[in-house]
């Protein structure tokens, strides 16, 4: 199918995904989600491919939700009423993400921050740019991270290191994320795509039915509850998104100052 906001290609039984709003430093949009759900769908149905690789035009990886398509800050209404709707399974994409059968690579060549963090950490393997930046900005924002940031990310980095990064909201480098083992390696940035390809196009040649088991294998010696966590995400959203910290702290995002939190 054609896409508006991302670049689908296939070569040598590897998929490249990558988000192309790099106007944007590749923040999401609806029509994002929904096309990298779709391709991800596609790839996975397709039996010439073997693998995925995720990454973003331009400078940057991707910086998140585009600011222009969240919710707004809530009105004196809605913050009396403590009602603003919010789903309560996981996004499509981050069950397609979390779902995904085949090996599945991001290639981070610049800013992976907030769900763009997320994206990364839901892949298996993350490859970065020397230029790469992470960061789960979340709580600066009077918000909770994502499924990845609370489920993966202490798995990844260990539990310590995760609830720095989570109750912080620190953005750190490339060299620091290989250091606590957040991504596997570290290059120039014309190195990335390359070693990214050469990794993906190993595991095409590996047995695809033992690949998927060994993949599934994994996920269940984790052993989460995907529908529980989508939830209990729903419920901690609902909750946030009524406070008077996340009007604070998204009005200050619009207008580039600290944000001053009250508890409430």
């Amino acid at each position: 199918m054609a896409y508006k906001e991302i670049i689908y290609t296939v070569e040598d039984m590897v998929a490249t995904i990558t988000l192309n709003r790099p106007e944007r430093m590749n923040a999401l949009t609806m029509v994002t989600y929904q096309e990298a759900e779709q391709a991800l769908r596609e790839a996975e149905a397709d039996n010439g491919v073997r693998a995925v690789i995720f990454t973003g035009a331009g400078r940057g990886f991707c910086s998140g939700d585009d600011v222009r398509e969240l919710p707004g800050p809530p009105t004196e209404e809605q913050l009396a009423q403590r009602k603003i709707p919010v789903k309560g399974r996981p996004t499509p994409l981050a069950a397609a993400l979390l779902s995904f059968e085949k090996p599945l690579i991001a290639a981070v060549n610049g800013a992976a921050v907030g769900w763009g963090m997320d994206l990364a950490l839901m892949c298996d393997i993350r490859i970065a740019s020397d230029k790469a930046r992470f960061g789960e900005v979340y709580v600066l924002r009077g918000l909770v991270a994502d499924i990845a940031g609370w489920l993966l990310l202490p798995m990844i980095v260990g539990l310590s290191k995760a609830y720095e990064l989570l109750l912080t909201g620190d953005i750190i480098d490339a060299q620091e994320a290989e250091r606590i083992g957040l991504v596997s390696k570290v290059v120039p940035p014309d190195d990335l795509m390359p070693a990214a390809k050469e990794l993906a196009t190993r595991m095409t040649q590996l047995p695809p039915v033992a690949v998927r088991m060994t993949k599934e294998a994994v996920k269940k010696g984790l052993d989460y509850n995907l529908a529980a966590l989508g939830e209990y995400h729903a419920h901690a959203l609902g909750v946030l998104f009524g406070t008077e910290d996340f009007r604070e702290g998204s009005t200050a995002v619009l207008e580039r100052r600290q944000p001053v939190f009250k508890g409430r």
